[in-house]
C-alpha cells in the first residue's frame, strides 16, 4: 500500500521573505542602535571626566565575556547537534501517514544549515549576554592580591576566597550549563533523526546515541565530582542562626561527606564513560543510583543525624571553636580589631560634681542644636532666594576653624532646582539655557541661634553665613574664602536633567545669574556640542530636537550631564559602593562635594554577613538607600571629590592596607591617586562615614562579646535603639495615651565633643551611636568613631553596666514632665506643629547628658519653617526645659552649683574664666529662706490645681495664665533653694559663664 511522503510547511513567497527580513532588520536597529547610542554618549561622558580608560576596560572585559562564553555554550551546542547529525541511522522508518517526527525531520533537511548555524548562535548570544555582566569576578581573578590572613580550617589565604574561588565555581556553573544543554540538544537531534524511537516499550536507542549521550552525561557527573571538591570550601560562608561559617556538623560530616561524594562521582563518571565504549547503559545506571542514595544518605541523612542527637544537646561547648573563628573573622572583616576600636568601662553616673563637670567642657561648650535633618525649610525660608533654588531635605554637618578654634557648621549648597521654576517659564530655553546653576554656599553655626524665641518672634532661627554671587554681579566669598560660588553639579535634580552652557550664537540670552547680570561658563565640565553629529547624537539621546536647531548652541557650547555627585563617582569606579550621603565643603577655596567609597566582599570565611541595606537603614530623610545586597567585608578605602563648578571627579586611596583596593587598582591602574596627594585642606574635612558606622555599630552590638559561651546564649547582646523623635507630627497627648508607632532605628549623629577616652579637653570632630541592651531600652555602650587627621577611624567603645536610661526612655521622661507636656500640649492646641529634634546622648562628667532640641512651627500655614523653641537636658534623674541650653542646664545642675558653664558660648572651646567662692549651710528655722520656699511651693500646688481645672474645662486662656503661674513659682522656689544654702563657711571654685 503506497503511503503518502511528509508533508512540509509550507513555504513562503519572495515577497513575504524580504518583508520578514526588513522587519528583522528595523527590529535589530532599534534594540542595538539605541545601544549604540548610549555607548557613544557614555564615551563622551567619560572622556570628559579624564576616566575613558575605565570605561574602556569594562567595555573590552564584557565584549571578552560575551564571546568566550558565548563560544563555549554555542560551540558546544553545535558539535553535539553535528556529531548527532553524523550519526543518525541510515534508514529511519516512519510510524504513519501523519507521523509529526517525519515532517520535522523533512523541514529541517531542508534548512539544515539555518538550524544547525541558527540554533548554536541564539542559544551563544543568550549566553553570553547573560555573562557578560560578571566581568568583575574575572577581572578580580586576574588581578588578585594576598591579605596576608589565612583561613582557620584548609590554611588557604583569604584572597583564594576573595578573588580565586568566585572565579572558579562561576567558570564551573557555566560548564554545568553549557554541558546541560549540549545534552539536551543531542538528545533533540538523536531523536528527530531517529537515533532515539519512543516505539515500542522501552523505546530504542541506538548506539551511536548511546554513546554519545553516556559520554556527555559522564562529563556532567564529572563536572558534579569538581563541584563537591570545591563545595568544601563554601562550608565557610554556611549561615547558621547563631553565626557564619563552618559549624561542628559542617566540619566533622558534611566535609568529609563532599570527599566521600567526590570520589562516588569520579567513579560515576568513569562507569559512563566505560559504558560507552561497551554500549551497556547497566553500569551508568548502577552508578547513578549509587550516587543518589550516597548524596541522601551520606550528604544529608548523617549531617541531620549528628546535628539532632550530638550537636544540639551539647551546643556550646560543639561550636565554641566556630563561633571562635566567627568571632575574630568578623572583627577583622568589618574592621573592629582591638587597634582600631578601643573599649573600657564608663560609670553613668546620675549626679556629677563642678570637678567633674569641667573635665568635660569641650563637649558641654559645643552641644550642637540645630538638627540638619529638620532646617532645610529654614534654610529655605532665609536663603532661597529665587524659587528656581533649592536645599536638600537633609543638610550636613561639617567643621571649619575660626580663629584658631574648630567649630561645628550645618552648611548646604543653594542648589539650581529646575522643579520650581514657575509653571508659565517652564520652557525648554529656561530649564537648560537660562537657569543653569545654583549660586553659593549657606553656613550657619551648629550650636548657636539669632535669639531665644521666647525674647520675641524673630528668635530661635539660625544665624547665616553665606558665600555667593551678589545682585551687583561680585562675588562674595564668605567667612572660608569660597573663589567661585556658581555650582553646576549636585544633589538636586533628576538623573535626565541637562544644561547646554558656554558659548551662545549670537543675539542669544546668557545664563542667569543674577537679576541684573548673565554669566557664561567657563570651565572644563560638560561634554562640547558643538559640531552637527554631536547635535544629532544629544538631540536623539534627549528626544529633543531644540538641541539641533535652537541658534544659541554654537560651537564652544558644552551639554553637562550626569550631574550627580554620588552618580559621577558610581560611573567613574563602577567597582565601588558609594556613601549614600555625599557632603559639601569648602577646599582650597572651591566648593567641592565628598563622597565615600566602599569595597565590599560577600565571601569572607566565617565573617558575619549582613544586608546592606538593612544596615544602614534608619530615621534620616533624603539619603540614598543602599541596595539590601548582603556584604561580610567592608571598607572605607576610597574618598572622592567632585568640583561643584566643573564636575572634575578626583579618586584618592584611603586605605592603604585594603587588598580589594589593591586588586581594583590593579585593574584600572592610575585612577586612584595616593593618599599622600590628598591635600591638608581636604584632610580637614574629611567625616568618617556614616553607612560604614552603620554596619559597624551592628557587628558590634553582637561581637563585643569574645566569649564563644556568651556569644551563644546571646545575654550580653545590643542593639541600635530606635529614634524616639521621629514623628514629629505625634502630639505629647498621643505619646502619654502611649500610642504604638513603628519607628526606625536612631541615626548617629556628628558633634564637636572631648575625647571621651583620651583628652576630654580636646575638641574632636566624631560621629557617635548610642546603643541599647538587646530588647531593652537601657543604655548599653556609647561609641564614637573620631574623623580629626591625626586619629582618623579611632573607634571608642564606653560600656556601662548600671541601668542608666536609653534614648527612648528618655524621651517618655521629657514628655511626661509636667512643664513640658502641659506647654507643649497648649501649643499643640494652637496649631502649632511640634518638631522633636535629634536626641543626642553625650558623655560628660562620668555621666550621661542628653540634649534633644523642640522646634516649633505653624501648622495650619503653606509656608511652614521650624523654629528653635526650647531645649530639653536631663542628666540622671533631673530635666531641664528652658529656651536655651545654658538655662536648661543650669536648671539640670542648680542642685550642685549657683553657676554652671555656659554651653552657648561661641569659641567653640572650654572656657577659661576666674572662680568665685559660693557658700552651703543648712536653712535654719525661721530663717527668710524657709519662708519663701514654703510660701513657692504652695504656689506650684496653686498653679497645678489651676491648670487641672483649666484643662477640663477648656480654657484655654486660663490654661496659658495657670502655666505661667506655675514657672514663675518654680523660678521663685529655685531662688530660695538656693539662698537658703548659702554660709561663708566653705569655698568652692565655680566657672563663670562665657558669652
Amino acid at each position: 500500500m503506497a503511503t503518502r511522503p511528509p508533508v512540509g510547511l509550507p513555504r513562503l513567497s519572495r515577497r513575504s521573505r524580504i518583508l520578514l527580513i526588513v522587519g528583522a532588520v528595523v527590529l535589530v536597529g532599534l534594540i542595538t542602535g539605541s545601544r549604540l547610542l548610549g555607548t557613544y554618549v557614555n564615551w563622551l561622558w567619560f572622556g570628559e571626566v579624564g576616566f575613558r580608560s575605565v570605561y574602556g576596560t569594562v567595555l573590552a572585559t564584557r565584549f571578552g565575556l560575551f564571546f568566550a562564553v558565548g563560544l563555549l555554550v554555542g560551540g558546544l551546542v553545535a558539535i553535539n547537534l553535528i556529531i548527532a547529525y553524523r550519526t543518525r541511522p541510515v534508514f529511519v522508518p516512519v510510524s504513519g501517514p501523519d507521523d509529526p517526527v517525519a515532517r520535522y525531520r523533512a523541514v529541517v533537511s531542508r534548512r539544515m544549515r539555518l538550524f544547525a548555524i541558527g540554533l548554536p548562535v541564539l542559544i551563544g548570544l543568550i549566553a553570553g549576554t547573560s555573562a557578560q555582566g560578571d566581568w568583575q569576578i574575572v577581572q578580580l581573578f586576574f588581578n588578585a592580591t594576598s591579605f596576608g590572613v589565612p583561613d582557620p580550617e584548609f590554611g588557604h589565604d583569604i584572597g583564594f576566597y576573595a578573588f580565586q574561588l568566585p572565579f572558579y565555581t562561576w567558570i564551573l556553573s557555566w560548564l554545568f550549563i553549557a554541558t546541560a544543554v549540549a545534552f539536551v540538544g543531542a538528545v533533540v537531534a538523536h531523536y528527530l533523526f531517529g537515533g532515539i524511537r519512543l516505539a515500542g516499550r522501552g523505546g530504542q536507542l541506538s548506539g551511536p546515541a548511546r554513546t554519545h549521550l553516556a559520554i556527555v552525561a559522564g562529563v556532567f557527573v564529572l563536572l558534579k565530582a569538581v563541584a563537591y571538591f570545591f563545595d568544601r570550601y563554601t562550608l565557610l560562608f554556611s549561615d547558621h542562626e547563631k553565626f557564619d561559617g563552618a559549624s561542628y556538623t559542617d566540619l566533622n560530616a558534611v566535609l568529609p561527606a563532599k570527599l566521600i561524594l567526590l570520589f562516588i562521582a569520579v567513579f560515576c563518571a568513569i562507569a559512563f564513560f566505560a559504558g560507552a565504549v561497551l554500549r551497556n547503559l547497566q553500569l551508568p545506571a548502577i552508578a547513578t543510583v549509587l550516587l543518589v542514595l550516597s548524596s541522601i544518605l551520606v550528604g544529608a541523612a548523617w549531617p541531620a543525624v549528628l546535628e539532632q542527637f550530638s550537636v544540639k544537646p551539647n551546643a556550646i561547648e560543639k561550636e565554641a571553636e566556630p563561633i571562635g573563628h566567627s568571632i575574630a573573622a568578623t572583627k577583622q572583616a568589618f574592621g573592629l580589631t582591638e587597634d582600631k576600636v578601643e573599649s573600657k568601662p564608663y560609670a553613668g553616673k546620675q549626679n556629677v560634681s563642678l570637678d567633674e563637670l569641667k573635665n568635660d567642657q569641650a563637649t558641654v561648650g559645643n552641644v550642637r542644636l540645630l538638627d540638619p535633618a529638620v532646617i532645610s525649610k529654614t534654610f529655605t525660608q532665609f536663603q532661597q532666594l529665587r524659587p528656581f533654588y533649592g536645599f536638600p531635605d537633609k543638610l550636613d554637618v561639617d567643621r571649619y576653624t575660626v580663629d584658631q578654634q574648630l567649630q561645628d557648621y550645618i552648611v548646604a549648597v543653594r542648589e539650581l532646582n529646575t522643579g520650581g521654576i514657575p509653571a508659565g517659564q517652564r520652557d525648554w530655553i529656561n530649564q537648560h539655557l537660562i537657569y543653569t546653576h545654583g549660586n553659593g554656599m549657606v553656613f550657619a553655626e551648629a550650636s548657636k541661634v539669632n535669639s531665644p524665641a521666647d525674647e520675641g518672634g524673630n528668635g530661635g532661627y539660625p544665624v547665616f553665613q553665606v558665600a555667593e554671587v551678589g545682585q551687583d554681579g561680585e562675588v562674595k566669598p564668605g567667612p572660608f574664602g569660597v573663589q567661585q560660588p556658581r555650582t553646576y553639579f549636585g544633589e538636586l535634580g533628576s538623573p535626565t536633567d541637562y544644561a547646554i552652557v558656554g558659548g551662545r550664537g549670537e543675539g542669544a540670552p546668557g545664563e542667569y545669574d543674577t537679576d541684573g547680570s548673565s554669566y557664561t561658563y567657563d570651565g572644563k565640565g560638560g561634554v562640547r556640542i558643538g559640531g552637527l553629529f554631536n547635535k544629532l547624537v544629544f538631540a536623539a539621546a534627549y528626544g529633543e530636537r531644540n538641541i539641533l536647531f535652537n541658534s544659541a548652541v554654537d560651537d564652544d557650547s558644552r551639554i553637562i550631564f550626569n550631574r550627580n555627585p554620588r552618580d559621577r563617582v558610581e560611573n567613574v569606579a563602577p567597582w565601588l559602593t558609594v556613601d549614600g550621603d555625599p557632603y559639601p565643603a569648602v577646599v582650597d577655596g572651591r566648593i567641592t562635594w565628598i563622597v565615600d567609597g566602599y569595597t565590599t566582599l560577600d565571601n569572607y570565611p566565617y565573617a558575619r554577613r549582613t544586608a546592606l541595606g538593612d544596615a544602614t537603614n534608619d530615621s534620616l530623610p533624603g539619603v540614598a538607600q543602599q541596595p539590601n545586597r548582603e556584604i561580610s567585608y567592608i571598607r572605607n578605602s576610597v574618598k572622592a571629590t567632585v568640583d561643584a563648578y566643573d564636575g572634575s571627579v578626583t579618586l584618592y586611596e584611603m586605605d592603604t592596607q585594603d587588598p580589594v583596593l589593591k586588586a581594583w587598582m590593579g585593574v584600572f591602574p592610575g585612577t586612584v591617586k595616593a593618599n599622600s596627594e590628598m591635600s591638608q585642606s581636604l584632610k580637614e574635612h574629611l567625616r568618617y562615614p556614616e553607612d560604614l558606622f552603620k554596619v559597624q555599630r551592628e557587628m558590634l552590638s553582637e561581637y563585643h562579646v569574645d566569649n564563644p559561651r556568651d556569644f551563644y546564649s546571646g545575654v550580653s547582646f545590643w542593639d541600635v535603639p530606635s529614634d524616639p523623635t521621629i514623628d514629629n507630627a505625634t502630639t505629647v497627648e498621643a505619646q502619654q495615651q502611649g500610642v504604638q508607632q513603628q519607628r526606625d532605628r536612631q541615626p548617629p549623629f556628628y558633634v564637636l565633643a572631648g575625647d571621651p577616652t583620651g583628652d576630654a579637653n580636646k575638641v574632636s570632630f566624631q560621629l557617635t551611636s548610642a546603643l541599647v541592651r538587646l530588647n531593652r531600652e537601657f543604655m548599653a555602650s556609647y561609641v564614637t568613631v573620631r574623623s580629626d587627621p591625626d586619629n582618623y577611624g579611632k573607634i571608642s567603645v564606653l560600656t556601662l553596666n548600671n541601668e542608666a536610661k536609653g534614648p527612648q526612655q528618655i524621651q517618655t521622661t521629657f514628655l511626661t514632665n509636667g512643664e513640658v507636656s502641659g506647654e507643649l500640649n497648649l501649643l499643640t492646641q494652637r496649631q502649632t506643629k511640634v518638631v522633636y529634634g535629634n536626641l543626642l546622648t553625650l558623655p560628660v562628667g562620668g555621666g550621661l547628658l542628653y540634649v534633644e532640641p523642640i522646634y516649633i512651627e505653624r501648622a495650619s500655614q503653606n509656608t511652614q519653617f521650624p523654629q528653635l523653641f526650647k531645649v530639653l537636658v536631663s542628666f540622671g534623674d533631673k530635666v531641664g526645659y528652658a529656651a536655651t541650653l545654658s538655662d536648661a542646664m543650669e536648671e539640670v545642675l542648680s542642685g550642685s552649683s549657683a553657676q554652671v558653664p555656659n554651653p552657648d558660648n561661641n569659641n567653640g572651646q572650654p572656657p577659661t574664666s576666674p572662680t568665685s567662692p559660693t557658700t552651703t549651710t543648712p536653712p535654719g528655722d525661721g530663717q527668710q529662706g524657709g519662708t519663701e520656699l514654703e510660701q513657692a511651693v504652695r504656689d506650684i500646688r496653686s498653679a497645678l490645681d489651676r491648670i487641672k481645672a483649666a484643662q477640663a474645662s477648656g480654657d484655654f486662656v486660663e490654661l496659658g495664665n495657670a502655666y505661667k503661674a506655675l514657672d514663675d513659682a518654680t523660678k521663685r522656689f529655685n531662688t530660695a533653694s538656693t539662698a537658703s544654702t548659702q554660709s561663708p563657711s566653705s569655698v568652692q571654685p565655680s566657672p563663670t559663664p562665657t558669652s
